[in-house]
């Protein structure tokens, strides 16, 4: 069975998201930014994480946030596979659609896709680009 490891949430106040996320939950976050300083991404930590990152206690997940774009106006989980490309021909068959490109991320690759229902959901991987 494929595990949902991680959670997006789309803001349109970087300050104001996180001191909410923070305040209410005691979640830490970590900025990730542009190399002009420009602010790209927010981890959120929800549990005990180790030095990679991952989450150490069994059941949680981080997440983070995302500048909310036309595009990607609600929040969506992320599903670790064995194969990306592999879960996209399964999907496809039964009426989803892979939506972008296979990216990187630091500990493998990442994609989105569109389910039956219009929703979009996104896959990761361990294998690197």
């Amino acid at each position: 069975m494929d595990k949902v490891v991680h959670f997006e949430i789309p803001v349109d106040d970087w300050d104001r998201a996180k001191k909410f996320y923070a305040d209410n939950f005691g979640w830490n976050e970590m900025d990730m930014k542009m190399p002009n300083g420009e602010m790209a991404y927010v981890m959120l930590h929800t549990a005990k994480t180790g030095t990679d990152g991952m989450v150490q206690e069994p059941g949680a997940i981080n997440g983070g946030l995302f500048k909310r774009e036309a595009q990607d106006k609600v929040p969506r989980v992320y599903i670790q596979v064995e194969s990306i490309e592999d879960s996209i021909k399964k999907i496809e068959a039964t009426g989803g659609k892979q939506q972008g490109q296979i990216g990187p991320i630091p500990n493998g690759r990442f994609v989105k896709f569109i389910d039956s229902e219009g929703n979009q959901v996104g896959l990761v991987d361990s294998k690197k680009m």
